[in-house]
C-alpha cells in the first residue's frame, strides 16, 4: 500500500498530506513517519540530533528542540516556506521516568513535564495560526494507556500523560470550529528502546529500594511482550488521516482491553487488579 493518496484527506487537502512527526529517530516515532511516507505522504521527522537518525526514503530528517521555542518556531517557518502548508503534527517526542514519586527532586519532574507536556503545547501553539487561518488541520498526540491509568513507580510519567490527555481533549473542542482536530493515540507497553532510555530517580531511597527494582522488572517484561511499533504506527496513521476522527485510538490488543476494563470495573475490584498487576503488596 504505497501509492499516492488520492481524493480529499483528514485536513481537506486532496492528496499528499505535509506532516511534522517529532522524536521520529527511533521507536513509534520512526514506525509512523515510515508508514506515512510509505502511504506517499510528505513526511519531515525530527530529532534532538537528525544526523544520527536512521535513513528512510521519503522521510527528511531535521534537527529540533521541543523545549526551545526559537527551534520550534524557525521549523514550522521553514516547512511552511517550502511546503506551503502543514497539513499534520504528530507530537511523539518526550522520555520516560521510572521511581518512586518520592525519589525524584522536582527539578527533575518539571525536565519531564517540560519534554512530555510543555514541548507538546509549544509545537501545538506553533502550528495552531497556521491550521486555523486554512481553516483545516490534525494534532495527534501521542499518549499512553497512563493517561487514564495509574502506574505505581511510574508516577510523575503518568502525570505527564494525564496532562496531555486533558489539554488535548479541551483544546479539541476549541478548534473543531476552524477545521482543525485534536486526537489521541493510547498505545500499551510497545516493544522499543522506551525502557533502556527512561530515567531513573535522582535520590533513590532505600525504602522503595525493592519495590522499584520488582517494578522495574515487570515494565521490563511486558515492554519485551509488547507490540511493535508498526502496530501504534498504523492507528497513528488513522488518527492522523480519518476523515471523522475520533478523540481517542487505543493502540493495540492491550491498550484495548485495559481501556475497557477501566470504564467498566468496579473501582475496588480495579484497585486490587493494579496492586497484583504491578506485585504490590496486598
Amino acid at each position: 500500500m504505497s501509492s499516492t493518496p488520492t481524493g480529499p484527506t483528514a485536513s481537506g487537502v486532496a492528496g499528499a498530506l505535509v506532516t511534522i512527526v517529532t522524536g521520529a529517530s527511533s521507536g513509534i516515532g520512526l514506525a509512523t513517519a515510515t508508514a506515512l511516507s510509505a502511504e506517499g505522504h510528505t513526511v519531515i521527522g525530527t530529532s534532538r540530533n537528525a544526523a544520527t537518525a536512521p535513513e528512510v526514503p521519503g522521510v527528511r530528517m531535521v534537527d529540533l528542540d521541543i523545549t526551545s521555542p526559537a527551534s520550534i518556531q524557525a521549523l514550522v517557518a521553514r516547512v511552511i516556506a517550502e511546503h506551503g502548508r502543514i497539513d499534520v503534527l504528530v507530537n511523539n517526542a518526550g522520555m520516560g521516568a521510572s521511581g518512586a514519586a518520592e525519589e525524584s527532586t522536582l527539578e527533575q519532574d518539571q525536565r519531564l513535564f517540560d519534554l512530555n507536556v510543555f514541548g507538546l503545547m509549544r509545537m501545538t501553539k506553533a502550528v495552531l495560526p497556521h491550521m486555523r487561518q486554512r481553516g483545516s488541520g490534525r494534532v495527534v498526540n501521542i499518549s499512553s494507556v497512563l493517561g487514564f491509568l495509574p502506574s505505581p513507580f511510574m508516577a510523575a510519567y503518568a502525570a505527564t500523560k494525564h496532562a496531555v490527555e486533558g489539554w488535548s481533549e479541551s483544546l479539541d473542542h476549541e478548534v473543531r470550529q476552524f477545521g482543525v482536530r485534536v486526537v489521541l493515540v493510547e498505545p500499551a507497553y510497545t516493544n522499543t528502546s522506551f525502557e533502556a532510555s527512561t530515567v531513573r530517580p535522582d535520590r533513590p531511597l532505600h525504602a522503595y529500594a525493592h519495590q522499584r527494582a520488582v517494578a522495574d522488572s515487570v515494565n521490563l517484561a511486558n515492554a519485551e511482550a509488547g507490540d511493535a511499533p508498526s502496530v501504534v504506527a498504523a492507528v497513528v496513521l488513522a488518527a492522523a488521516t480519518d476523515p471523522k476522527p475520533r478523540l481517542r485510538y487505543t493502540a493495540g490488543p492491550m491498550a484495548k482491553r485495559v481501556s475497557v476494563l477501566r470504564r467498566l470495573v468496579p473501582a475496588k475490584a480495579f484497585d486490587a487488579q493494579m496492586r497484583k498487576m504491578n506485585k504490590l503488596p496486598a
